[in-house]
């Protein structure tokens, strides 16, 4: 496997903190499996290991590489998503791997695969409460180092697999609010997503936000703030690939719009 490519990626733009060294222990530990490392200290990329284990990454930062950091973002909470139910499901892992292949590549499948089940055995290490403090930390550096359409696109991917099994246990539900929390979004973006490409007119009004009851005006209002926050050119840095998943959920978000339009004759 040629983790030296997604290595650069990830080093290349990773927020520092509890992220920076979440991702310098996952990706070195990878690294030292495919290179035979016997362990030691990590050279890969800017980045050392410190007397405890920690990684630090030098008072310079190195140039920005969005998507890189994005990716091994999404790993992190597809983890904790995913576990959120005490079961790693096969339709979810499937819904992972063609998400990856779709937005990010065939290599991402492979070695993002290697890098989650890395993610699952250091949640395993930590704990269930000990996992939960580290996703929550990683999302205040999130919610600090993504703009809020990257952060919202995160979150839509997170629903995806969440959906993969035909239904959201409640645990999940929990755990996307909590992501959705600690990446300072609104509370209500997580109904949103669950209710994109719903048939009802029910889901249409979850999907805009507002009550069956509300007046045009903050109907349209509403729509206004979603088409502004989801527009896909919140996260074109992030590459093509993701735009496109971003431009399906806003095609989702406008036929929730038509639907209540169509209903209320506007």
């Amino acid at each position: 496997m040629a983790f030296g490519s997604w290595i650069g990626g990830f080093i290349g733009y990773i927020f520092g903190g509890t992220l920076g060294s979440l991702a310098g222990f996952i990706l070195g530990g990878l690294f030292d499996a495919v290179t035979g490392s016997n362990g030691g200290q990590s050279r890969i990329g800017s980045f050392s290991t410190d007397e405890d284990n920690s990684v630090n990454y030098g008072r310079r930062r190195p140039n920005v590489n969005e998507r890189g950091s994005f990716l091994f973002s999404l790993l992190v909470l597809t983890a904790y998503i995913i576990k959120a139910d005490g079961r790693v499901m096969h339709s979810e892992m499937e819904i992972v791997r063609q998400m990856l292949r779709q937005n990010f590549g065939e290599e991402a499948v492979r070695e993002g695969e290697q890098i989650l089940l890395r993610l699952f055995d250091e949640q395993k290490r930590q704990g269930s409460g000990g996992f939960r403090r580290t996703v929550q930390q990683c999302c205040s550096e999130m919610a600090v180092g993504m703009n809020y359409g990257q952060r919202l696109q995160l979150l839509n991917f997170l629903v995806m697999v969440a959906k993969a099994d035909g239904s959201v246990p409640q645990s999940e539900i929990q755990a996307l609010r909590d992501v959705s929390g600690w990446m300072r979004l609104q509370p209500s973006e997580v109904d949103s997503m669950l209710n994109l490409g719903g048939d009802s007119l029910e889901e249409a009004y979850k999907v805009l936000g507002v009550s069956p009851q509300a007046t045009d005006d903050e109907v349209k209002k509403a729509f206004r703030r979603l088409a502004l926050e989801h527009h896909p050119d919140k996260v074109a840095a992030l590459g093509e690939d993701v735009r496109r998943a971003a431009e399906k959920k806003f095609q989702q978000i406008n036929a929730a719009k038509d639907k209540i339009w169509k209903a209320r004759g506007l």
